[in-house]
């Protein structure tokens, strides 16, 4: 009898351990499957023509995009805390969710303005560099500490990111590019630095509130909404963008498209984020990432060059071997 007592607890581990990881799998499959669409929906938008002849125009009103996938986003919340995942009430801080909403809200604005000077696999291959800041940004402010071969396996990572964005010297044409960095280049690297705040901020959020999936979903995209529905109206984009979907109405199938994959593969990150923490997430954003530039290079034709190439199998031999070898849980100091 005390035998089989003693098993009980083993039993029970072994049980949660199994859930855990069937939860862990749910999300990387969420989040695979839902971004890989919302990557060609979204560079659909971003890179299409809209319109005949003379008359072509391109759409360019990112913050607009941001916004109109934001409200989706909130609504989709809304309704599934409240007919599924029925949480009970949230503890968190409300600063909390107005400075990792903002932090969200740069990035995706940033990552998204790029695609308007740079094809889509090079964003993807630089936001590749997201576990970074992540990281970096987790031991400074989320007070953790990480294993000497996460460090390693990171650098792999920060390598084959320089070596595809690497340009070679060759004219481009455009006025915007300085030197070998251009604005393109300059608006990634301000998104993986929000990433990194968000992802710190978030960390403090998990520690001290345990905050639900659902919940910080929902607060994070109230805020996010608040934001640019100011600078919708003050920088007059608003109205623009309304003009536009009334001269080309084809964008509203889009733009429902884009929001519909961004608010279900969105559930599968914060659900990643409040079960396993920020950095286990990127990872999983990250490595979903290589697929994506298959896409694009295939139903798009944005050619790379074998540097390139070589650069995005660093990128993710690095997400691989972290992924192996890179599993030991981080420490966490007291916090103040």
């Amino acid at each position: 009898m005390i035998s089989n007592l003693n098993e009980i607890p083993k039993t029970m581990e072994t049980s949660t351990k199994s859930s855990s990881r069937w939860r862990f799998a749910a999300c990387a499959i969420g989040i695979f499957g839902f971004y890989f669409l919302f990557g060609i929906f979204q560079e659909k938008i971003t890179r299409g023509k809209y319109g005949e002849g003379e008359n072509q125009e391109r759409f360019t009103y990112t913050m607009a995009l941001v916004f109109v996938m934001c409200a989706v986003n909130y609504v989709y919340a809304v309704l599934v805390s409240a007919l599924v995942l029925k949480e009970g009430e949230d503890t968190t801080k409300s600063h909390y969710y107005a400075a990792s909403s903002f932090t969200y809200l740069v990035a995706m604005v940033t990552s998204n303005k790029a695609l308007m000077w740079v094809n889509y696999p090079t964003q993807v291959v630089g936001k590749s560099c997201k576990p970074i800041p992540v990281m970096l940004l987790g031991v400074l402010i989320g007070r953790k500490k990480y294993p000497l071969l996460k460090y390693l396996f990171v650098m792999l990572i920060v390598i084959g990111v320089a070596l595809f964005m690497y340009k070679d010297g060759k004219t481009t044409g455009k006025s915007e590019d300085v030197g070998l960095i251009g604005i393109g280049e300059i608006l990634l690297l301000v998104s993986l630095t929000c990433d990194g705040l968000t992802g710190a901020v978030q960390e403090r959020m998990k520690a001290e509130h345990s905050t639900k999936s659902g919940h910080m979903m929902k607060a994070m995209n109230k805020w996010s909404i608040f934001y640019l529905g100011i600078g919708l109206v003050c920088s007059g984009e608003l109205w623009d963008f309304i003009a536009f979907v009334g001269r080309h109405p084809s964008v509203v199938w889009q733009l429902a498209s884009v929001s519909i994959t961004s608010a279900l593969g969105q559930y599968f990150i914060f659900m990643c984020v409040s079960e396993f923490g920020p950095l286990p997430c990127s990872l999983i954003t990250t490595t979903r990432k290589f697929f994506t530039v298959l896409a694009s290079v295939i139903f798009f034709g944005n050619q790379l060059m074998e540097r390139q190439w070589f650069g995005a199998i660093l990128v993710f031999t690095g997400l691989v071997l972290d992924g192996l070898y890179g599993k030991t849980k981080p420490s966490k100091t007291t916090a103040d």
